[in-house]
């Protein structure tokens, strides 16, 4: 009885449990009406938490997940930053969205845009200005020096100058002489004009005087007083500063021998030095300021009047000539000088000069320019058209299609922009142009873009970059693919720095070709002595810390830039030394070899004939105490010192 009452229990329990199951499965809500409802509530913890979670991703871009560095793509972070190699910003790493747009498109949203710091610019046509600068030494206007000499035989009873470097107006006493000649040609003078004084014996005792230099008012005193001198005063015949006196009191002197050198200083001649690459933009007559280290912070102008028609085979210069008013006597013949020189640019990179259209210049003095002909007031030669001097000043010259210098790559021969052409879904297109000649911080356009062409200035070698990560072919390399730009190393090929032949020794290792203008290599010098040093004590992280110095001076494309990423990238000291520190010495070398009066310093040049198997190299260094950048502490004295480079003289070569 009591087993039946328990089996009769548990077909109960089951039978409930039957019926309870079967109306659930009926009665339970869809799914995705569950879910729904789940989102729309807001009363729980967890649909709170949900609802948090969906506002949170709401506020980041759509398309990118990752962080990556445009130079070196191997570092990936999940959030924004900085490089740790050279210190960039990073930038997000774009997810295409819809069709593809091309092999050398890149489209991204306008948020990564804006993260990336994308700028643009509009093409535009406009007279650039080309600034030229140039350095030089003050010296005489050759124009206003004169030289005495004796004129007859005479003796120098008393010298009143007595040493050089005093200013002397004109007609002012330089010595008192006595001379039998001069007494005899007194005496002829003065009998002439007692009985004929329009007599042409007169008139030539008159000249005769007048050509042993007798000023016109010591011959009339000669004729006012009748009375014959034996004591002539030698005058100066113009005002200036005595510069040689090569008499002195005692002294006997023959016809012809040199007495004195005066020189005017009111004028000075300032020679300039311009390099081959300079002379298309300068001209005759044009105006030149420059600058000496005696005024800080003043200008001083002057026009050129004189370009040499040959060029320097040594130095590989041309001479130019400015003519230098100096009133006050403030600049001093010999002082050193840095010069600027700016011109306007038309098209097919011709010097415009609008201001002086309709007049005329003096081909010996082009300060002397006027609306109209005439005479110079300088020498009296008669003044000509301006463009017979070689100035344009054609009315219609038209304005060249110009681009900012910051918005072309360039590698090698080639020059490539980035075009934007969508506003909306920012979409950029690379392009390959043709570029004329560069006018300060502009390139002229010869073909490849139009004018309203939208560029991008400012973050093209990032768009680059993303097109590589993005398996596409790099506008830097004209086949397409490659490694990116700026890191290759010494067994690739480069398209940003040449590798010459000359410059592989037989121990396999390679030269660099590196090229460095004047005025970054000046800029260049303190963070390049520097590097030298950290080298020099085996400190890589000073190497590297320098060298992200020197990306703010070269920027991020171009030759030198892209030597400088790859020597960021160096694992060692050795990678970073050979061949990376060996080209930019080269190039340094270069340009403090051609122009050492133009880097503020003396430098000085080493050589160590070990760092190959069959040959040397060189480095620059701030002192003569040789430490050796290229074995550190291993070898830090090994090698010689080869040639100083003295601020304003000559390079001294030690051997």
């Amino acid at each position: 009885m009591k087993r039946s009452k328990q089996k009769l229990y548990i077909i109960s329990v089951l039978l409930v449990l039957v019926v309870t199951f079967s109306i659930g499965r009926c009665t339970a809500p869809d799914s995705s009406q569950t879910q729904q409802t789940s989102v729309n509530q807001s009363g729980t913890g967890d649909s709170q938490s949900h609802v948090g979670h969906q506002q949170q991703t709401n506020f980041l871009p759509e398309e990118f997940t990752t962080w990556t560095c445009s130079m070196h793509p191997q570092i990936q972070q999940p959030e924004p930053g900085q490089c740790p190699i050279c210190g960039m910003e990073l930038i997000p790493i774009t997810a295409s969205s819809g069709e593809d747009s091309g092999p050398r498109t890149l489209t991204m949203s306008q948020t990564a845009e804006a993260l990336a710091d994308i700028q643009t610019t509009r093409v535009e046509k406009r007279y650039p200005e080309a600034k030229v600068r140039l350095v030089g030494k003050l010296g005489y206007d050759e124009t206003r020096v004169r030289s005495l000499s004796a004129r007859f035989p005479a003796r120098i009873d008393r010298l009143f100058v007595n040493f050089n470097g005093l200013k002397v107006q004109r007609g002012e006493h330089l010595a008192q002489v006595y001379s039998p000649e001069l007494l005899t040609a007194v005496s002829e003078l003065l009998t002439s004009h007692r009985y004929n004084p329009g007599s042409s014996a007169t008139k030539s005792a008159k000249e005769k005087l007048r050509l042993w230099d007798l000023l016109p008012s010591q011959i009339e005193k000669i004729l006012e007083d009748n009375n014959p001198i034996e004591e002539f005063e030698l005058l100066a015949p113009i005002s200036g500063v005595v510069v040689q006196k090569k008499i002195n009191e005692g002294d006997y002197v023959k016809t012809g021998q040199p007495l004195f050198k005066i020189v005017d200083l009111s004028h000075l001649w300032l020679q300039l030095e311009a390099y081959e690459a300079d002379l298309a933009w300068l001209r005759f007559g044009q105006s030149v300021s420059f600058s000496v280290e005696a005024f800080p912070g003043e200008s001083f102008g002057g026009n050129i009047s004189f370009i040499e028609p040959e060029l320097n085979r040594k130095t590989r210069t041309v001479t130019l000539r400015v003519n230098v008013p100096n009133n006050g006597g403030r600049l001093k013949p010999g002082m050193f000088a840095k010069a600027q020189i700016s011109a306007q640019i038309a098209k097919n990179g011709i010097v415009y000069t609008p201001e002086l259209i309709g007049k005329w210049i003096s081909p010996m003095h082009p300060q002397i320019i006027k609306d109209g002909p005439g005479q110079c007031d300088i020498c009296g030669m008669d003044l000509v058209p301006v463009e017979k001097m070689g100035i344009t000043v054609d009315e219609e010259a038209e304005a060249p299609l110009v681009l900012p210098a910051s918005a072309v790559l360039r590698t090698g021969k080639r020059a490539v922009v980035y075009l934007k052409k969508n506003a909306e879904r920012p979409t950029f297109e690379g392009r390959e142009i043709n570029l004329g000649a560069r006018a300060g911080d502009f390139y002229i356009v010869k073909s490849g873009l139009e004018q309203g062409d939208e560029v991008v200035t400012h973050g093209a070698f990032k768009i680059d970059s993303a097109l590589q990560i993005q398996a596409k072919p790099s506008m830097m390399n004209p086949d397409g693919g490659g490694p990116i730009p700026g890191h290759q190393h010494q067994e690739s090929s480069t398209n940003s720095i040449d590798h010459e032949h000359s410059d592989y020794d037989s121990g396999g290792h390679v030269g660099l070709s590196l090229k460095i203008d004047l005025i970054t290599s000046k800029n260049l010098l303190p963070h390049y002595l520097s590097l030298q040093s950290g080298l020099a004590e085996d400190d890589i992280e000073s190497a590297k810390n320098t060298l992200k110095e020197m990306m703010k001076v070269t920027g991020h494309s171009g030759q030198l830039s892209s030597l400088v990423h790859t020597m960021l990238a160096a694992e060692s000291l050795d990678d970073l030394r050979k061949p990376g520190f060996e080209a930019l010495s080269k190039a340094m070398i270069d340009q403090v070899s051609r122009r050492p009066e133009a880097f503020g310093q003396t430098v000085y040049q080493m050589f160590c004939p070990m760092v190959y198997g069959d040959r040397g190299t060189s480095w620059l260094q701030a002192d003569n105490n040789l430490r050796n950048p290229y074995f550190g502490g291993r070898m830090l004295q090994c090698g010689e010192l080869e040639t100083v480079h003295k601020v304003g003289e000559a390079s001294i070569h030690a051997h």
